[in-house]
């Protein structure tokens, strides 16, 4: 397999990731292609891997994760007032949702999120996801646990507040 055939083969799935994971569009894209210039340059180990796939989705993973812990600890994304963060005015509940979800998962610690978004969004079972972090299968299993806890309470209470 070529680096451009894996590129347009799965280039497209490790972008959505980067998405999820992320939240930002412009940010999935630097993630994706960061990932994806570390897999050219290694690309020999890349192709020689069980997994292509797995292997680049890893790179994709460490650099999300590489970019929440330098993002946390050289700035501090500021408070929006009421009249930015207003509820979206479109008809479609799915729209509404998604992003109530999307601000949801922007709470959670990095590999909470990360947790959750390999479960969820890529169906990735325990082991798969904790191969894939790089801890063990438990350590997957409280931290979704604790993450999907804080997601039921943040829902709760964003709902009490919708309500009034």
């Amino acid at each position: 397999m070529t680096f451009e055939g894996f590129v347009a083969e799965h280039g497209q799935s490790l972008l959505r990731l980067a998405f999820v994971l992320s939240g930002n569009r412009q940010l999935a894209e630097d993630l994706t292609q960061s990932a994806l210039v570390a897999a050219y340059r290694h690309w020999s180990k890349v192709v020689a891997a069980r997994s292509p796939e797995a292997y680049v989705r890893r790179m994709l993973i460490n650099a999300h994760l590489s970019w929440r812990r330098r993002r946390w600890t050289s700035e501090r994304p500021a408070e929006l007032g009421d009249t930015v963060a207003g509820p979206l005015r479109d008809p479609s509940d799915a729209i509404v949702e998604r992003e109530n979800l999307r601000t949801l998962l922007a709470g959670l610690a990095p590999r909470a999120r990360t947790v959750l978004v390999l479960r969820y969004y890529v169906d990735l079972d325990d082991a798969a996801i904790a191969e894939a972090m790089g801890v063990t299968e438990s350590s997957v299993r409280a931290t979704a646990s604790r993450a999907l806890a804080k997601l039921r309470g943040s829902a709760t209470l964003s709902h009490v507040k919708e309500t009034r």
